[in-house]
């Protein structure tokens, strides 16, 4: 039998006694991307957070078949996990080539003899880091922060990639390079998890989606169907529409 490379099941999380998901059920497969979408509050980097294990949670986590439920942040990431964060949280007084290098922890601690090569391929998608590589992450512009962050977890080579809102703050033509890039990774067949409010964009590169409203999925469905839903479009495609025009 075959198992998505993730499985959620009865998810719940939340700060002190304060529970913001409530009972999630989602899977993504292998090679897939999935995108969650919902406005602010609902609960979507709760989401992210809780999967990294950056904060406790209750219910089921699957990964490659295996309950990872209990296991640490650093754990995860060693299995292959990765959490590209919406602040970024770049090291900003080292050099762009240090903070990818610092990516590469994991493939390290593995005893891959080549991690270092993967600086090449982090390259070739995005040639402006290379063209910046000695300059400090801390002035770069917001959409080279952006690449670097996602960069830097590719380092690792993971498994599932996971994005908490990439387009945010970034000019319009940055945001159409960022999602090209985002088609471009799911061809190496790395499974990406997205959180993103720019829901037209994020729906045309995803193959599944789920609404989350209130720290529960309220929809869910291929991301096409979705993206004629009339609920959907009226809730946050119209706001898509206006926003780009």
């Amino acid at each position: 039998m075959t198992h998505p490379l993730l499985r959620v099941h009865n998810l719940r999380a939340g700060y002190g006694r304060a529970e913001v998901l409530h009972g999630i059920d989602l899977h993504a497969d292998t090679g897939h991307v999935i995108t969650v979408l919902g406005p602010n509050g609902a609960g979507k980097s709760t989401l992210l957070n809780t999967l990294m294990g950056i904060l406790p949670g209750q219910g089921g986590i699957e990964f490659k078949g295996e309950s990872i439920a209990e296991l640490t942040l650093e754990e995860r990431v060693m299995l292959g996990i990765a959490l590209v964060p919406e602040r970024r949280e770049l090291f900003g007084s080292m050099p762009v080539e240090d903070n990818l290098i610092l990516g590469g922890f994991r493939q390290m601690r593995l005893g891959n003899a080549t991690w270092r090569d993967r600086i090449a391929d982090v390259y070739d998608l995005f040639p402006r880091l290379k063209e910046r590589r000695l300059q400090l992450a801390g002035t770069l512009s917001g959409g080279e922060r952006q690449m670097l962050a996602v960069g830097r977890a590719m380092m690792s080579r993971p498994s599932l990639l996971m994005l908490d809102e990439p387009s945010l703050g970034l000019a319009p033509l940055v945001v159409r390079e960022i999602f090209n890039i985002i088609t471009e990774l799911r061809q190496t067949g790395v499974t990406i998890l997205l959180i993103e409010q720019n829901a037209r964009a994020a729906l045309a590169v995803a193959d599944h989606g789920y609404v989350l409203e209130m720290g529960a999925i309220s929809l869910t469905g291929p991301a096409a169907d979705l993206a004629q839903d009339p609920r959907v479009i009226e809730s946050y495609l119209g706001a898509a529409r206006k926003a780009a025009t």
